[in-house]
Parts: structure tokens; sequence; C-alpha cells
């Protein structure tokens, strides 16, 4: 067992392009989200393992001794076998879990138990252990905040039992796992996410791990080498909306119209390639009609899906604001409100996007500079992070 104080963070992910159609067989390419998810863990020595989640305020602890006691037996059918609603449900008889738990919180700390005890169990006896985690990610707004989290509990439990070791090298601000380790820590953080989500892809605990950007394809991921930073505005509009019943939605306007959706489908799944193609350039040798070239693809992108009937008047508005201080925008996710992002090429004025920034607060919705590309699951020193994420860490 490691004995010092684990960082780690993790990134959110955004869809660039491809959403709704990658459902019908298309690419979709996602990109890691500069907002992140961050970890302390400390190894203790109270017999108890702790849970703080200060985002949505829930604070639990454990008895190692109770835990050691709990029949895991169901944890041994092999280590990526999906975990069963029965074993799911037995987690939560052993859990006792605080009565008034909401049930994405319930989520959240089932699927910590889940991982905790499926990664520590080889050990001797269960490590005690007081770990936080605190995010920049809005929740259930289609960031992948959900992965980033499972991604740094996989990271963090894998390194404190020394399964596979601490990256980072004495004087350095941050390290990166081995190529073979990180495929350790997304099979892993793919459980987390099927304890909380059922039947995920895997897209968004693949771009939490390995960073940069990918492309994804029934069912097959394939990262792209060195893709660019993207500077973005990240706009959370915080309308409500049901992923399922807009992907229902397009499907019944593709039973209705194949000859116009099917069509408007193949077009997206050009747009991505497109896209793909202009990122592969961009990293060779970056030009200003590269960002041309992505702004048109966000513009005819961001039509099609409102064709798809997966738009909404607050997206909108969005496209409306940006596009007046000459900014291209688009929906992200699975539309009817949620997210949107809006490219900052190269040489755009700070006052510009303050101005950009200011217009859309003032319409309720939350805003946030930041970029895509980001750096995948991270292991930091202390002195490395920002003080408010330091702050919300706690004891450091």
């Amino acid at each position: 067992m490691l004995s010092e104080v684990l960082l780690v963070s993790a990134p959110g992910k955004v869809i660039l392009h491809g959403e709704h159609a990658v459902v019908h067989g298309k690419v979709a390419l996602a990109a890691a989200l500069n907002l992140r998810t961050f970890l302390r863990l400390q190894p203790q020595s109270n017999g108890k393992v702790s849970l703080n989640l200060p985002n949505i305020g829930i604070k639990q602890a454990w008895d190692v001794s109770k835990l050691q006691l709990m029949d895991t037996s169901f944890l041994e059918q092999g280590d990526f076998i999906a975990p069963t609603p029965e074993q799911v449900e037995k987690l939560k008889e052993a859990a006792s879990f605080p009565e008034n738990c909401a049930a994405a919180e319930l989520l959240a700390l089932l699927a910590f138990l889940y991982l905790y005890l499926a990664i520590c169990r080889k050990q001797r006896a269960l490590p005690s252990l007081d770990i936080v985690v605190w995010s920049e990610l809005p929740t259930g707004a289609g960031l992948g905040s959900s992965a980033a989290y499972s991604v740094c509990l996989a990271a963090a439990l894998l390194t404190a039992c020394e399964e596979i070791s601490n990256p980072l090298r004495d004087g350095e601000q941050v390290g990166r796992w081995s190529e073979a380790d990180l495929e350790l820590i997304n099979k892993w953080a793919f459980q987390g996410e099927r304890v909380i989500h059922g039947n995920p892809s895997g897209v968004d605990n693949a771009v939490s791990t390995w960073g940069g950007a990918l492309h994804y394809q029934q069912g097959k991921m394939v990262t792209l080498q060195r893709p660019p930073v993207l500077q973005i505005l990240l706009t959370n509009t915080k309308v409500p909306r049901s992923t399922k019943s807009l992907v229902a939605g397009v499907r019944s306007r593709l039973v209705k119209f194949p000859e116009i959706v099917g069509p408007l489908l193949t077009s997206i799944d050009a747009i991505s390639l497109e896209c793909e193609r202009v990122l592969g350039e961009l990293a060779e040798a970056p030009a200003p009609e590269h960002y041309l070239v992505l702004e048109e693809l966000i513009d005819m992108n961001q039509h099609q899906l409102n064709a798809l009937g997966v738009g909404h008047a607050s997206l909108d508005q969005l496209c409306q604001v940006t596009a007046q201080q000459g900014l291209h925008s688009k929906l992200t996710g699975a539309g009817g409100g949620g997210c949107g992002i809006t490219l900052l090429r190269p040489g755009v004025e700070q006052a510009t996007v303050e101005a950009t920034k200011q217009a859309l607060t003032g319409f309720g919705f939350d805003c946030w500079e930041t970029s895509l590309g980001a750096l995948g699951v991270s292991v930091h020193s202390a002195a490395s992070l920002d003080t408010p994420v330091r702050q919300a860490l706690g004891s450091l």
C-alpha cells in the first residue's frame, strides 16, 4: 500500500461532431474538455474508508472491518464482467446508504464502493483511506462528469494498491501513466460507468483516460494522433432534456422520412471525417484557413442538427449571440437545450470573448472559457494545483 497522498485529475468530454448520427452507425468525434475532476486520496489508520463529494454535499464513511466481512464473491467472476443489477442490489444492502440519498448521489456512492472493493480485495486487508473528489464539471450536462469521476477513482485506487506504479517523479509537477497502465485504468473506469449508467458506450471514460480526441464508430475507438488544442467557450443553457426522447425523436423522423433524414446522417458523417482531416493538418502545420473550415463545419452541423429536430430556442440564442461577435457555435451532446460550444480561433480579442460571455450569462446561461484536446488522467504535485482546487480538496 502506498503511504503518501495522491492527487489525480481527469478531464470531461464534448462531442465535436457526430452526435445522433453515431447512434445510426456514423462517426462521432469526441474531445477531452479541460474542465477537470480532481481527487485527493490519503491513506489513514482509523479503520475507516471515507468519501467526500463536496459538489453534491455527500460525505460517507464505512468501517473497513464491516466491509471486510461482506460477501464479495460476486466480484470474483472475472474482473471485467458487467456488474449485474442483482450485484448492485447486494452492494446497496451492504452499504447502508443515507436514507434521503437522491438517485444520482446513490449511484456515485455505489460506483465508488464497487471500485474500492473490486480493486482493493486483492490486498491482505482492505485499506483505510480518506478520499475527496471535487469537479469543475457540471453534472448531468452531457460533459462526461461521471466518467471523469470513475477514471479518477480507478487511477487512484489502482495506484494506492500498487497494481500500477505512481508515475510522478521527484521535482515533477504532473505525471502520466504508461499505455498499459492507462488500459487498466480505462477498463476499471468503464466498470464504474456501468454501475452508474448500465450500458454506456465507453467513449466518455476513454476520452477522460487518454485525453486529446478520438474517432468513434460502431463500438470501435481510434485515438487521434497529436490532436491540436482548440480554445472554446462552453455554454450550459441549463435547459433540462431527455437524451432518450431526443434519440427516439430522430429515429422516428428517420422512419417517417428515410430519403430526407438518411442523407442528413450521411452528411453529418462527412463533416466528422472532414473535421478529423483538418485537425490532422492543423497539428502538422497550423494556418488561419484551417480555423475558417472548422467554423464552416460548425455552422453546417448545427443546421443539420436543427433539421433532425434536436435544436432548441436556447441553443438558437447561443448561436445568435456568438454570431453577433463573429464567432461560430453548435450544440454538443443530445441537444434540446443542454450545452453548446463556441470556437475561439487564434487572435480573437479578449474584449470580444468577455462581451460574449457577458451576453450569454445575461440570458441565465453558465459560460466557461476553456479548451478541447486536454491532457488525460494525470497525477499531480500539490504545488501544481490552483488555489481553488487545493481549497476544495482540503488538507493540502
